[in-house]
């Protein structure tokens, strides 16, 4: 389909330049035609005019016979003064004075074409008359030949239709040619477009090398495209970590509830034996954590979805305070500087306060570091713990959802898996940073976040 409209936008051009040509060669040639006509009038009205002069010299000589020999003209009529035919040739006899329109008053020789004459109906003839001056008045001969045709000949017409089909055909096969040529590079993007529409190699189309519009229309069309692969990417990625995580989401949702139905059945099967008081605290302590694992995902819904919150200008130093001064199994040892002011949604900055601290307790062996301070155009929050670290090249896994260490897979160590990407994506949102970074001890996450403008 695409060759058929190339090829029809390529026969379109070529005919409408064909057409400009045979128009322009026939306005061309009109004047030439035109010129040309008039110039071989005039040659024509002197050879006439030179026949006719013969007959002038007879009429001077007073030799001038009733029958007149045409010499190649198709006739001579003499008129004298009274405006009487007083000499002719043979084809003339007997006619009247076969035309009073020319000689004009006061001229000596006249050239006219006219039409219809009674010796001559349904033609044209050139008419030249000459005057000559006698003592009883003026003699007026009329010599008459075939008039110039607008196409003065076949021959010239032909040779004008010749070389206007000639222009013209030339002009269709140059103009074909250099469109096709021109459009070769168009048809080559249309076929890669077309490879790529049906799923065939990279999302690149061809880059001619001219410098011109259509050029630019193929590194336009490439930089689109690269952004079309680029988001098919990440829809690709997108969708790879959305089935990952319903997996993990499934497994780990499974997983209370599998414990809580074993609880049960074991109770139901043995009830005499079954202490239930023990077997409550045991299911409540699974439905704890199915809970803190709906929770954590409703709030990983949120943040994925982008829902609005509710930001303002506050004081990270008075937030950080309240948090750490909640009861915790491990000692909080705070350095906070006063006036550190964010601007952010008060509870999400909370929640990932609280994640990193919930985290710092499962792991410090003893106590936990928290300081905020200013650097730059930034608030800086670290929480730094006591226990054996992260090491460097699980930094970023432990920010992947559901992920927890070797070291945390236990159930008794608590913590859905969820903690540490809700608290990096509240910051991400928050146009700040979450990062584990080096420390002489434990494992040590730091939070950056812009300062609010004064």
């Amino acid at each position: 389909m695409s060759t058929r409209l190339g090829r029809s936008l390529r026969t379109r051009l070529a005919l409408f330049a064909s057409i400009a040509m045979l128009l322009l060669n026939i306005v061309v040639s009109a004047f030439v035609l035109y010129g040309v006509r008039n110039e071989v009038a005039d040659i024509r009205a002197h050879e006439v005019s030179g026949k006719a002069v013969r007959v002038l010299l007879m009429v001077k000589r007073k030799r001038l016979p009733q029958v007149l020999e045409a010499g190649g003209l198709d006739g001579i009529q003499v008129v004298d003064p009274s405006g009487r035919p007083v000499a002719w040739t043979r084809n003339l006899a007997g006619y009247p004075r076969l035309t009073t329109m020319i000689p004009h008053k006061d001229q000596a020789n006249d050239a006219a074409t006219l039409c219809d004459l009674p010796a001559f109906p349904r033609r044209c003839e050139m008419v030249v008359a000459l005057v000559a001056y006698e003592p009883d008045g003026e003699w007026v001969i009329y010599s008459f030949s075939p008039a110039v045709p607008w196409y003065i000949a076949a021959e010239v017409l032909l040779f004008q239709a010749g070389v206007t089909t000639v222009l013209v055909l030339l002009t269709w096969f140059g103009v074909s040619r250099v469109v096709a040529r021109t459009l070769a590079p168009v048809s080559s993007i249309t076929r890669r477009l077309a490879e790529i529409a049906a799923g065939g190699g990279g999302m690149r189309v061809p880059v001619p090398t001219n410098d011109d519009e259509i050029r630019a229309l193929a590194e336009t069309s490439n930089q689109t495209l690269q952004r079309l692969e680029t988001a098919l990417e990440q829809q690709t990625m997108a969708m790879e970590r959305q089935r990952r995580f319903a997996g993990d989401a499934s497994h780990d949702l499974r997983s209370p509830i599998t414990a809580m139905r074993a609880q049960v059945e074991d109770a139901l099967l043995h009830p005499e034996d079954v202490d239930w008081r023990e077997t409550c605290h045991e299911v409540l302590a699974s439905l704890d954590r199915l809970q803190a694992i709906v929770a954590d995902l409703l709030m990983l819904t949120k943040l994925d979805s982008g829902a609005p919150d509710n930001r303002e200008p506050m004081d990270l130093g008075d937030l950080a305070a309240e948090e750490t001064a909640r009861p915790r199994a491990k000692q909080i040892i705070t350095t906070l500087e006063t006036g550190v002011i964010v601007y952010g949604d008060r509870l999400q900055l909370a929640r990932l306060l609280t994640n990193l601290l919930d985290n710092a307790e499962r792991h410090a062996e003893s106590q936990i570091i928290v300081t905020l301070r200013r650097q730059g155009g930034e608030a800086v929050l670290e929480v730094v713990d006591d226990g054996a670290g992260i090491a460097p090249d699980q930094r970023e896994v432990v920010f992947e959802r559901f992920t927890r260490l070797d070291a945390s897979r236990s159930r008794d160590v608590g913590g859905t898996g969820l903690g540490l990407p809700i608290a990096r994506e509240i910051a991400t949102a928050h146009l700040g940073t979450l990062t584990i970074e080096d420390s002489d001890s434990g494992a040590r996450f730091v939070l950056r976040l812009p300062l609010e403008e004064e």
